[in-house]
C-alpha cells in the first residue's frame, strides 16, 4: 500500500502537463502512486501521460470518454490504493516536500485529513510572480487538531480541495464523492463541504506547498449552461445534508452561508447578459431558506448578511451598485446607488465615533479635560448672562443632581 495516491484529473492540458506530472514524481516521499485519470483530451496529453507510465511504474493512466470533472475525480479515487489520497490539478505543481510533510503531520496526529496554505502563480517559469494564500481565516486556526462539529468558524476556511491530504478510509466511510452531474462545474464544492461535514479530527497548516496557476482570475462565464451550476452543485449538498436530520440541525446555518459566499463569488464571474437571471435566483433561494429560518447572522462577517438582505430584498439595487455603470443606470437606480453610498458612510462614519469613544484614550482624555471644560463653560456664562444668573443656574443644576440622587 503506497503512502499517498495522487490523483491528477487530465482533459487538454499538455503545455503544463509535464511540470505537474513532474512536481508529483520528484516529491521526497518516494512511496507514492500517481493516478492520472485523461478524460477524453483530443490534444496531445494522452501521448505524455503514456510516455510516463512507461518511464515510472509509480505512475497509472487511465483513458476514458469525456464525462466531467465530478466523474473523472471518483475514477481516479475508486482506483487509488494509497493510505491518503491527493488532489493535483493537471495545469499546476507542488514543492517537493509536500506530501512528505504533510503525511507525517496526519499520521502523528491521526487525522481525517490535513490541509496547507497555497501559492497563487502567473507567467511562465522565467518570469512568474507569487502571492501567498492563506487556507486558515485566522491564526488560531492553524496548527492545532480541529473537530468541525464543535468549532464552525473552521468552515470559513479557504475552499479548497487540492492543498492537503484525506485519509482514503475516512472517505470510504462516509461515502465522500464528487457530484457527477454532466457537464456541471463546481463539483469540488460538495466535496470540500462534505469533508468537513464529516471530519472529527483536522488540522491546518501554515505552509505553501501547493503551486495554483492563475493565468485568467477574472473570465467570465458566458456558457447559459454553466450559469447555474452553482445552484445543483449546492442542491446536492443541501440533499446530503438533510438525509441526517441531526447534522442538518446542527449545520444548516453554516450550509447556507458558505453557499452565499460561493454564490455571491460566481456572480462576479457571470456574463453580463446572465448577471440578472441570476440575481433573481440567487435572491428567491435565500429567501426561502430565511423563511424557514435558516440564515444566522452571527455567522457572517463585516457586511456579509447586509449584502444577502440587499439581494433578497432589492436585488434590483444590488444589481445597479454591481453590474452597472453610471451611464447604463436608470434615473431611479442612480438615486438608490446614492442613497445606499450615503448611508453606507453614515453607517461607518458612526461605527468610527463609537469605537473611538470606547478607546481608552477618549475615556482619559475626558477626565483630563473635565475640569478645564467646565471651567471654560462657567466662564462664558458669567461674561454672557452676569454674576447672578450663573450662581443661580450652578446651584439649580447641584440641587438637580442631589434630588435625582
Amino acid at each position: 500500500m503506497p503512502k499517498v495516491s495522487v490523483v491528477i484529473p487530465v482533459c487538454n492540458v499538455e503545455k503544463y502537463l509535464r511540470e505537474c506530472i513532474d512536481s508529483a514524481l520528484n516529491q521526497t516521499l518516494k512511496d507514492i502512486e500517481i493516478i492520472c485519470v485523461d478524460d477524453g483530451s483530443t490534444d496531445g496529453s494522452p501521448a505524455i501521460l503514456d510516455e510516463y507510465a512507461a518511464r515510472d511504474p509509480r505512475v497509472k493512466v487511465i483513458h476514458k470518454p469525456n464525462a466531467g470533472y465530478g466523474q473523472t475525480m471518483n475514477v481516479g479515487m475508486k482506483t487509488a490504493t494509497g493510505e491518503f489520497i491527493a488532489i493535483l490539478e493537471s495545469d499546476d505543481y507542488i514543492r517537493p516536500d509536500m506530501y512528505e510533510v504533510l503525511y507525517r503531520v496526519a499520521q502523528k496526529h491521526q487525522l481525517d485529513f490535513v490541509k496547507s496554505d497555497h501559492e497563487v502563480f502567473v507567467g511562465e517559469p522565467e518570469e512568474r510572480t507569487f502571492t501567498y494564500m492563506p487556507i486558515g481565516r485566522d491564526k488560531s486556526q492553524y496548527n492545532r487538531v480541529i473537530n468541525p462539529h464543535d468549532d464552525l468558524d473552521v468552515f470559513n476556511a479557504r475552499m479548497q480541495t487540492w492543498s492537503g491530504l484525506y485519509r482514503k478510509s475516512f472517505l470510504e466511510q462516509n461515502n465522500i464523492r464528487h457530484n457527477e452531474t454532466p457537464g456541471a462545474s463546481y463539483q469540488d464544492n460538495g466535496f470540500w463541504f462534505l469533508t468537513f461535514l464529516y471530519a472529527k479530527r483536522i488540522m491546518l497548516v501554515n505552509r505553501a506547498f501547493y503551486c495554483l496557476r492563475r493565468d485568467n482570475p477574472n473570465s467570465s462565464v458566458h456558457n447559459k449552461g454553466k450559469v447555474f451550476c452553482i445552484f445543483e452543485e449546492y442542491a446536492y449538498i443541501e440533499q446530503r445534508l438533510r438525509s441526517d436530520p441531526e447534522k442538518a440541525a446542527h449545520y444548516i446555518g453554516i450550509f447556507q452561508k458558505k453557499k452565499f459566499d460561493n454564490c455571491q463569488y460566481h456572480y462576479t464571474r457571470v456574463g453580463q447578459e446572465f448577471k440578472w437571471s441570476y440575481l433573481e435566483r440567487m435572491g428567491a433561494e435565500f429567501r426561502k431558506a430565511r423563511e424557514a429560518g435558516e440564515l444566522h447572522p452571527e455567522l457572517f462577517y463585516g457586511n456579509g448578511y447586509q449584502t444577502l438582505c440587499e439581494v433578497m430584498d432589492d436585488p434590483d439595487l444590488y444589481y445597479a451598485r454591481t453590474a452597472l455603470t453610471d451611464e447604463e443606470r436608470t434615473p431611479e437606480q442612480q438615486v438608490k446607488v446614492l442613497t445606499w453610498k450615503l448611508e453606507r458612510q453614515r453607517r461607518d462614519l458612526n461605527r468610527e465615533i463609537n469605537a473611538l469613544k470606547a478607546s481608552k484614550s477618549y475615556r482619559v482624555g475626558l477626565a483630563v479635560t473635565f475640569l478645564p471644560r467646565k471651567l471654560r463653560g462657567g466662564y462664558r456664562c458669567l461674561r454672557e448672562n452676569g454674576l447672578g444668573y450663573t450662581v443661580a443656574h450652578l446651584f439649580q443644576k447641584i440641587s438637580g443632581k442631589f434630588s435625582r440622587a
